[in-house]
């Protein structure tokens, strides 16, 4: 089984050759403004759009769905519904929704084979969806891993 190549670096900068998709995580509610998406959104205006029309419409607007937008030529990003909510709730469950992220990033795998890309992220669901990478991690490996999806994480430095 492939394991997960961790990188120094800008996860809006693949450094790979192939096409890349760059993956994190959106919340259920429209909201777009915090955390990684504006790095996203400074280099990119594509992907903002597409996920607040695709909160508008309500069409299949839920957790565990993922939207996917080209960029470049070789370089997709997918906005990935496995948050819910954005802020910890009164019984201290944070945002994150783990089940959700593992019903993306398993529909993430055909697109990933169909278009031989590898998938870049930096530690999706562990910053303002208050995760942990314990868990999160586990769910990569069982989904784009074992399907033999070469995976990328990025700490940001």
């Amino acid at each position: 089984m492939k394991t997960i190549n961790y990188l120094k670096g800008d996860a809006t900068s693949p450094q790979t050759k192939e096409n890349k998709i760059i993956t994190h995580i959106c919340n259920d509610i429209g909201g777009w403004g915090k955390g990684f998406v504006m790095a996203i959104s400074k280099k990119w205006k594509n992907p903002e759009n597409e996920y607040r029309k695709w909160f508008q419409s309500g069409e299949n607007f839920n957790l565990g769905e993922i939207q996917i937008v080209q960029v470049e030529k070789d370089i997709l990003v997918c906005n990935m519904i496995g948050q819910h909510k954005t802020i910890t709730n009164s019984k201290g469950i944070p945002p994150i929704r783990y089940e959700a992220v593992e019903k993306c990033l398993s529909k993430l795998i055909d697109q990933a084979l169909k278009l031989n890309a590898s998938i870049h992220m930096p530690r999706i669901g562990c910053g303002l969806a208050g995760g942990n990478w314990e868990e999160i991690e586990p769910i990569i490996e069982r989904t784009l891993l074992e399907n033999d999806v070469e995976v990328y994480v990025y700490d940001f430095e």
